[in-house]
């Protein structure tokens, strides 16, 4: 038996003792050690997302830990291995699968929304969801291996290169995420937030950040780049007044990079679009290139972990977790560990933040 965090309805959650799945052919047992929560965890926490999600669901899809067990036919993978995992299943069969997108796969497997996620001590997963990593990365920081994925993706979707002026909208952790993977390419960035929290904490990062309440971005925007406007911005705050800020700075033939999720249609000002000659892309998930990227980042202290998590959280306290995000401006990210009080994992090594 295995504790499991579950989602039952609008803003309730409960910690129950569940029967572990036992890996079939070509899947793996995992004992995750620390799960992050993420802005999708707390849509399905509001009920935002009950048509899609079947309760009791488990939740959880940030997540780095051990394998335990392997099924019948697996191969590579032995019990002991650092993994995280990329929580993708798609069938190969549909229209976006054979076009070569198998990561928006249009009957796609969100693993911990679609089917159940990691936030139990025991999960059972197909054994090619798995990306390894190195032994030196400590399993807390490895946690935020996948909204780093999301980052590197959605850089590399906006085509952002050395030299070019990038707008961030939004300064949560994707956001600050996203700011961090557009540096290393070389790119001069700016993160528009609201929160003084995390506006200082950008700032520590070496970001420049301003404040949207107070400050004219699209005229600090017009200083910084000679009026030229800048040549990416990406809308992450999830607000009508984050997409006009993204629009508004961007310079002739400037990209829109829509990475947060809008649950209602937005107005936009097209004659800017029109005008300028602006191009609007989505960015959605990721595919394996973009975790092997990723993992080489927070492994390599480009992305600087320890700083993004505000706080680790035992199983039994996921429920005040997500209850505690929902304010947002003073946390970033809360991991939840699932090793248990002791750091038992029935014979797995202790993975608590240290390097095996």
């Amino acid at each position: 038996m295995t504790l499991a965090v579950r989602y039952k309805a609008a803003r309730t959650l409960d910690t129950a003792v569940v029967e572990p799945a036992a890996p079939g052919p070509g899947e793996v047992e995992l004992a995750p050690a620390y799960v992050g929560i993420c802005g999708t965890d707390l849509h399905i926490f509001h009920g935002d997302m009950d048509a899609r999600v079947a309760a009791p669901a488990v939740l959880g899809h940030e997540m780095s830990g051990r394998v335990t067990r392997v099924g019948p036919g697996v191969e590579g993978w032995a019990p002991g291995d650092a993994v995280t995992v990329m929580p993708l299943r798609w069938d190969d069969a549909c229209p976006a699968c054979l076009k070569g997108h198998q990561h928006i796969c249009q009957r796609l497997d969100f693993i911990g929304i679609d089917s159940p996620g990691a936030m139990q001590q025991r999960w059972t997963v197909p054994a090619s969801t798995l990306i390894g990593l190195p032994d030196e990365l400590a399993l807390d920081r490895a946690a935020l291996v996948e909204p780093t994925a999301v980052a590197v993706h959605d850089v590399g979707r906006a085509g952002v290169a050395e030299g070019e002026r990038v707008v961030v909208v939004g300064g949560g952790p994707v956001g600050v995420l996203i700011a961090l993977v557009a540096r290393a390419a070389g790119a001069d960035v700016r993160v528009v937030e609201p929160s003084a929290h995390r506006r200082l904490l950008a700032q520590e990062l070496g970001l420049t950040a301003w404040n949207p309440a107070d400050d004219d971005v699209p005229a600090l925007v017009g200083e910084w780049t000679g009026e030229a406007g800048a040549e990416v911005a990406f809308e992450v705050s999830g607000a009508a007044g984050g997409v006009d800020t993204a629009v508004d700075v961007l310079g002739v033939r400037g990209r829109l990079c829509l990475v947060a999720i809008h649950p209602r249609p937005r107005e936009v000002n097209l004659h800017r679009f029109f005008w300028r000659e602006l191009t609007l892309v989505g960015a959605r998930l990721y595919d394996r290139s973009d975790f092997g990227r990723a993992v080489a980042l927070v492994a390599d202290g480009t992305i600087p972990a320890d700083r993004l998590i505000s706080k680790v959280v035992p199983l039994t306290e996921a429920a005040a977790a997500f209850e505690a995000l929902e304010g947002g401006g003073d946390v970033m990210k809360i991991l939840v560990d699932c090793t248990g009080a002791d750091g038992d994992t029935d014979g797995v090594d202790d993975a608590r933040g240290a390097a095996v």
